[in-house]
């Protein structure tokens, strides 16, 4: 789906014009996916915009890049800032989507690079919708089982978010869209259900909950936390366990989380009806929940909202002018 352009993005330590947030074309990241990244959704709420884990996420960030031996010249609160600034500069106060990344610039060419060199970091903010579409979160979506495995254990670290990472969902998301689905949901190598191409799963049989575990080659979701933490508040039973592929054809429900996706339910996989062929009674009621973090219809006990217009916060964090 098209960007719908900001104002200004924070690029290494300033706010530039939108159109002005460039690179070399030989930045090391371009020809060798060496990038780490994250997505958080900011949203309106009766206290203003709030980021959801906002501060998670940005941990989670630092995380990816220690595996990749990538070197954020940043404090954590800093870039905790700047995502805060570029909210507050492009007056993105009905709900946005963040995208911080950092990566390994120009300077040095070769595989590896320079891992001595900082990473270029920026930080941009947008409106976008639901990322599976706006009807998918009531109606579901319909999705079929990839012919493209997930990395196998001890080649790709699938728990960094990384850019190259990305690959793999790239070849999912297009098969699945030439056959004529929404969305694809890979197999890892043992032919155990892994996840989407950029989602975590869920499926609901008998009452429990069931989601692949973090050694099934996924990425462990802060989305995919927060609706198992969401899930244990109500008493439902969520098991992680190894999912066979036939699991889904069988489930009573299938929902897929992510920070872009939210909670959209799953009608079909392989054009075979997941329940009763619409938005099952646990998904939605986890649907109320999740949203009703934003209506203050439910609780947030654990602490996810962050706000966004704090601009002592900003000042004093983050290196730029305001």
């Amino acid at each position: 789906m098209p960007l719908k352009e900001s104002r200004t993005i924070w690029h290494d330590g300033a706010l530039v014009p939108w159109e002005q947030a460039t690179v070399h074309v030989l930045s090391h990241a371009l020809h060798y996916g060496s990038s780490v990244f994250e997505g958080i959704r900011v949203y309106k709420t009766p206290d203003g915009p709030m980021g959801l884990r906002l501060t998670d996420h940005i941990k989670r960030m630092y995380d990816s890049a220690k595996v990749y031996r990538l070197i954020i010249p940043y404090p954590l609160e800093t870039l905790v800032a700047a995502c805060k600034l570029v909210i507050r500069d492009n007056d993105l106060t009905e709900g946005a989507y963040i995208r911080p990344i950092a990566f390994r610039g120009y300077g040095e060419m070769g595989v590896a690079g320079n891992p001595e060199d900082p990473a270029v970091c920026s930080v941009a903010a947008w409106e976008w919708g639901s990322y599976l579409g706006e009807d998918g979160l009531e109606t579901g979506v319909d999705v079929c089982i990839s012919s493209w495995q997930r990395v196998a254990p001890n080649t790709v670290p699938a728990l960094a978010k990384a850019g190259g990472n990305y690959l793999s969902s790239i070849l999912v998301t297009l098969e699945a869209r030439r056959l004529g689905f929404v969305e694809g949901i890979a197999l890892n190598t043992s032919g155990f259900v892994s996840e989407g191409a950029g989602e975590n799963l869920f499926l609901v049989r008998d009452g429990k909950i069931y989601t692949p575990p973090v050694a099934a080659s996924i990425l462990a979701g802060l989305t995919r936390n927060t609706v198992v933490e969401l899930a244990l508040a109500l008493g439902l039973e969520v098991v992680e366990q190894q999912i066979p592929r036939e699991l889904l054809y069988i489930a009573d429900e299938i929902f897929l989380s992510g920070t872009a996706a939210e909670i959209t339910p799953v009608r079909s996989v392989d054009r075979i009806e997941v329940g009763s062929g619409k938005r099952g009674p646990v998904t939605e009621r986890l649907q109320t929940e999740f949203f009703g973090l934003f209506d203050g219809s439910t609780r947030d006990r654990w602490g996810w909202l962050e706000p966004m217009l704090d601009a002592t916060d900003v000042r004093a964090d983050c290196p730029v002018a305001v």
